[in-house]
């Protein structure tokens, strides 16, 4: 189990970017990069084809590196990090070190 999934809320600590908060959209474990909904945003001209006939530029989220990021606590809105523990019911579930809410 990871500590990052997508659908995840996080705040960017590092970057041009920092302070920005926004949810995962994507998730690659091989390179540790992810993609902030609205975060690291380039634009990008495209050239005219069928589905866009007449071109122009596009405004398109690039990925961020895993450890610029910080899952934010569902109860105190702050960074936190992450710890694993394992329930009654034996299945392991992330919690939030700072205030101990279940993520």
């Amino acid at each position: 189990m990871k500590k990052l999934k997508v659908n995840d809320e996080v705040i960017v600590t590092t970057g041009k970017s920092a302070g920005k908060t926004g949810k995962i959209l994507s998730l690659n474990r091989k390179t540790n990069k992810l993609v902030v909904e609205g975060v690291n945003e380039v634009k990008r001209s495209m050239k005219p084809s069928q589905q866009n006939p007449e071109g122009g530029f596009v405004t398109k989220s690039l990925p961020l590196h895993a450890s610029n990021v910080s899952l934010i606590s569902p109860k105190t809105k702050k960074p936190t990090k992450v710890k694993f523990t394992v329930g009654k019911d034996n299945k392991k579930s992330r919690v939030s070190k700072a205030c101990g809410a279940v993520i």
